[in-house]
């Protein structure tokens, strides 16, 4: 699995087609912790909540710009961001690039050049850091790779899907501690996930089959009725 796609992107744009569109692309790629927003204050949000690891940001938005949101962005966090905007004049290019962006690119676009752009980055800012590896647990007689996206037991390998890996690592990321239902639906799904709670209570139950002894009376991965769900790892039991 390539450690860069276990990255975090936002995608800020105020086009929910434009959005949908890059986002459908990343998680094309192997992006699978993809946030979006359609305004400055739902991104500042999102910067402060899940602290992506890279942001691509278009210019006009409808409560601010790109720019403000970039500098905003800057106050607190390093993330690498692309711009992403209609505007090719070079005087935005250079304010853009001025401020503190990492490229910038105008649209239309390629999609395929954006995904090439963007790892680009992330390659060019984390690889050079030491290598970040997704972790490595055990819940009883099991081995949890998320790195490898598989369940070792004595004698079984059980590999988990995308959708199963991308609850556990939000889980993991949070373990001992409650994610909710809606928190979990967009870690897997990103801003499409509304009504998606009977999908992933599907997945849960499937998830528990391979970690828990028994599913019907989970040890690890636990129901916080009316909230969503907790990790107990055997770190924190």
């Amino acid at each position: 699995m390539d450690i860069m796609k276990n990255k975090k992107i936002l995608i800020v744009d105020d086009e929910p087609e434009i959005r949908e569109m890059i986002e459908r692309f990343l998680r094309k790629e192997g992006f699978f912790r993809v946030y979006t927003a359609g305004n400055v204050a739902h991104a500042l949000a999102m910067c402060r909540i899940e602290k992506p690891d890279a942001a691509i940001l278009d210019i006009m938005l409808p409560d601010g710009d790109g720019f403000s949101l970039l500098s905003s962005i800057r106050s607190f966090s390093d993330m690498p961001v692309l711009f992403l905007s209609a505007r090719g004049e070079d005087e935005d290019r250079l304010l853009g690039l001025g401020l503190g962006a990492d490229d910038y690119m105008v649209k239309p676009f390629l999609p395929r050049e954006l995904i090439l752009r963007l790892m680009g980055i992330l390659k060019r800012v984390y690889a050079s850091n030491t290598i970040e590896r997704l972790p490595v647990f055990r819940l009883g007689g099991l081995t949890i790779d998320l790195e490898s996206a598989v369940v070792h037991g004595k004698e079984t390998e059980l590999p988990l899907t995308a959708k199963e890996h991308a609850i556990l690592v939000k889980l993991y990321e949070n373990q001992n501690r409650i994610v909710t239902s809606d928190a979990l639906c967009q870690a897997v799904w990103g801003d499409e996930s509304y009504g998606y709670e009977n999908t992933l209570m599907v997945h849960v139950r499937r998830i528990r089959e391979k970690i828990e002894e028994d599913p019907s009376k989970p040890a690890y991965l636990l129901t916080v009725r009316g909230l969503g769900y907790k990790l107990m790892t055997q770190e924190t039991r």
